[in-house]
């Protein structure tokens, strides 16, 4: 008899399939956690870095680069001791005869000449007894702490010229800013040029940041120019680098003892420096009164601070605020070493038949739970009884995922999980089949009872070599590691308990042992572990058996797996599983919730009790991305049970397979979206259907279509609307086909 309120409930349904898709944005991230059947992606995690003021001042104290060299092509040197306030200046425009002169208060033997006829290279020669380099010397009694250098080809109209007195001459020029290609320096009494360059280097570091530059905290400081390995004294910017190291100590090497002259410069990066020069003439002048700085010097320093004021309150301003972020993060940050990842979703979910339909259970009208099955006495069949449509639900979902790292590359993974979640769908289910066909994943209880919090993952993995990892813990997911697929994980992929992984594996969802992690190349990789069962769904009175002492880590419900996976290129994966259970009988029954891969329950055919039993599961599936926004996946399962008898009956075998063909089709409608099709048989019984007291029906194969749309709206929010359909559920022929819609509001964080 058909419920009078089926035609409303189809309506609301229907509306609910229907109306769910309005294309918006992709989602940025998803979390790698998973359930009872659900494949899963290890996240990423690393430590949070800690920022510290120190590292961010080390940003003010830089090298400043080396000017492109002045190229000409003959050569002119005056090498000549200076008094300390001297300063070398050239200005030049050569005539044709190329002559070199030195204009200075001298005495009359110290002039230095050169005559020659210039030849078509415009060499210039000096015609004395000189070195094999040529150089012009002028010897003269100078103070000895000034050797002045010029050592550089000259063009044809050059004319290099010497003009100062012995004393300092008194700076009134300034420093203006030029286009990256010029640099110019007015500085003398007479506002001559002091020193031009045609080219200078282009205005950038290799890095970006002044932090690979600095001159103090993170360089080597020396005491001498001598200790530059690559500063030579015929280098233009000898004397200057000399006396900032040499002098006022305010430029260091690197580590390594080079100077690195030739790399180039931002203005922040001059800045920096500049303050950093600024500061210890500062400590000069405030610690003693030997050794000041001349008074020209500190004119063109307030020149240059000036100059580059913005900058330098620029780059203060930068240094202040990333101190203050850095507190603000060291006051308020989670953790160090930990990241939390979330996920919380709404469900509403509706199903209907339109006829009753039949289940295999003593006690049809219990809650889907709490259904026993049993046999006739008269017949020996399993008992069957029928129910009616499931009420339209609006259930919840959370979980949380801590990733903790201590070395960057090892990950603790603890993982809380809530809800209150029991699909409609599962009101259609015979005995031992409760989240299974026609149930989205994400519609479920976490935990035993309702809105109960419970420790969902723990496990730590590490590496042992680059391509090797091991993962140990008293919870593992085994489908963050086995049975994966691109185009069924949960979050964004194919969204029922069916689709998610094999129906076939596993008997521990989550246990306790150990995994090893085997990347063998690019092409294969290798996944081993044993766990024993440690589910935080089932009652640790009855399951759980790792934690129990009478059964223990090896005497309970456990399992052995081993999967090769095979990508012959980015866009195809295959993946080979085998696993090895054995399963914990649980009141005289094999059945489930921990006997995969039997689903249902099974006794010695004639309501005799079992002993423990023993599985052999062999699964295949593969996902081809056949092109950018169409894709093909699937899976394939085989699967024996070995049932031993407590009683004078027989042992024997129970035989299921398991397989689904899908199709998908990413990016439809909007970028990051994905609508996945498939066509799937959950449980097909080919043997050994004698041994079943619930689950085997009446002889018929159930079989399933299933679509999911997902539809990021924002990054961190999308919408999942689904829809199943069921023929043959419950392996009954003559059982009415089920309808089941769901509506998914997903929220990551």
């Amino acid at each position: 008899m058909v419920n009078n309120s089926t035609s409303l409930k189809a309506f609301w349904l229907s509306f609910l399939i229907s109306g769910a898709a309005v294309p918006l944005g992709p989602i940025a991230a998803t979390a790698q956690i998973q359930d009872t059947s659900t494949p899963e992606v290890a996240l990423e995690a690393s430590a949070v870095p800690e920022a510290t003021p120190d590292a961010a001042l080390a940003a003010v104290k830089i090298e400043i680069p080396q000017l492109a060299e002045i190229a000409a092509e003959t050569k002119s040197a005056v090498d000549r001791p200076l008094p300390d306030t001297d300063a070398a200046w050239v200005n030049r425009a050569l005539p044709q005869t190329d002559i070199a002169t030195v204009d200075r208060p001298e005495p009359q033997d110290n002039t230095a000449r050169v005559d020659r006829p210039e030849p078509q290279d415009n060499i210039a020669t000096v015609d004395r007894p000189e070195p094999e380099t040529d150089a012009a010397w002028v010897n003269r009694a100078l103070p000895e702490t000034d050797i002045a250098t010029v050592d550089r080809p000259e063009p044809k109209k050059d004319k290099a010229t010497e003009d100062r007195a012995t004393t300092a001459p008194e700076i009134t020029g300034a420093i203006r800013e030029l286009p990256p290609q010029e640099l110019e320096i007015a500085n003398s009494p007479q506002s001559q040029q002091v020193a031009e360059a045609s080219t200078v280097a282009d205005i950038s570091s290799e890095t970006g940041t002044a932090d690979d530059l600095s001159i103090q905290e993170d360089a080597a400081q020396v005491t001498s120019v001598s200790q530059l390995s690559d500063v030579r004294p015929t280098d233009w910017a000898f004397q200057a680098l000399q006396s900032l190291v040499e002098r006022y100590g305010c430029i260091a090497g690197y580590p390594d003892g080079t100077f690195r002259g030739n790399r180039a410069m931002t203005r922040y990066e001059f800045a920096a420096g500049l303050n950093a020069c600024l500061d210890q003439i500062t400590k000069q002048l405030g610690g003693s009164t030997g050794n000041l700085v001349q008074r020209e010097d500190l004119l063109a320093l307030q020149r240059l601070q000036e100059e580059f004021a913005a900058e330098l309150a620029t780059l203060r301003g930068r240094v202040d605020a990333l101190e203050a972020r850095t507190a603000e993060l060291e006051a308020n940050q989670f953790s160090t070493t930990t990241k939390l990842n979330g996920f919380a979703w709404f469900n509403l979910t509706g199903a209907f038949a339109g006829e009753r339909v039949r289940v295999e259970a003593t006690n049809g009208n219990a809650a889907p739970l709490d259904r026993v099955a049993g046999r006739d006495p008269v017949t020996n069949r399993p008992i069957v009884q029928k129910v009616d449509d499931p009420e339209i639900t609006f259930s919840q979902l959370v979980w949380l995922t801590l990733t903790t790292s201590f070395t960057g590359k090892d990950e603790l993974i603890t993982q809380l999980a809530v809800g209150n979640g029991n699909s409609p769908a599962n009101q259609y289910t015979s005995t031992g089949l409760f989240n299974t066909f026609g149930t989205p994943f994400l519609d479920q209880t976490a935990g035993a009872n309702p809105n109960e919090v419970v420790l969902r993952e723990l496990s730590y993995r590490f590496p042992l070599t680059n391509s090797l990892q091991v993962v140990f813990g008293p919870r593992i997911n085994f489908y963050r590691y086995f049975d994966n697929n691109r185009f069924n994980f949960f979050v964004d992929g194919a969204s029922s308990f069916n689709s998610n992984n094999s129906p076939l594996l596993s008997a521990t969802r989550r246990g306790a042992g150990a995994l090893v992690l085997w990347d063998i190349g690019r092409a294969l990789k290798l996944r081993f572990g044993y766990l024993g069962e440690s589910t935080e769904f089932l009652p640790t009175s009855v399951f759980n058996s790792a934690s129990n002492p009478s059964q223990g880590l090896f005497g309970g419900t456990n399992t052995t797996t081993a999967e090769l996976t095979f990508s012959p290129s980015d866009r195809t994966n295959l993946r080979f599983l085998y696993s090895r259970s054995n399963i914990q009988q649980i009141g005289g029954l094999i059945g489930s919730p921990n006997s995969k891969p039997l689903n249902g329950v099974a006794d010695d055919g004639f309501g005799g009790r079992l002993g423990n039993a023993t599985a052999n599961t062999y699964s295949f599936n593969f996902d081809w991305s056949v092109t950018r926004r169409f894709g093909l996946f699937g899976r394939y399962g085989y699967a024996e049970t070995n049932i031993f008898p407590k009683t004078d009956r027989p042992k024997g075998t129970i035989e299921n397979q398991s397989y689904q063909l899908g199709l998908a089709f990413p990016d439809l409608f909007k970028e990051g979206a994905l609508l996945t099709v498939s066509y799937l048989v959950p449980f097909d019984f080919t043997g050994g259907r004698r041994f079943l007291v619930s689950g085997g029906g009446n002889g018929g194969t159930q079989y399933e279509i299933e679509a999911t749309y997902y539809l990021p709206l924002t990054d961190h929010i999308s919408i999942v609307p689904a829809f199943y359909a069921i023929w043959n559920a419950n392996n009954f022929d003559n059982n009415p086909t089920i309808f089941v819609g769901n509506l998914r509001t997903q929220f990551s964080f």
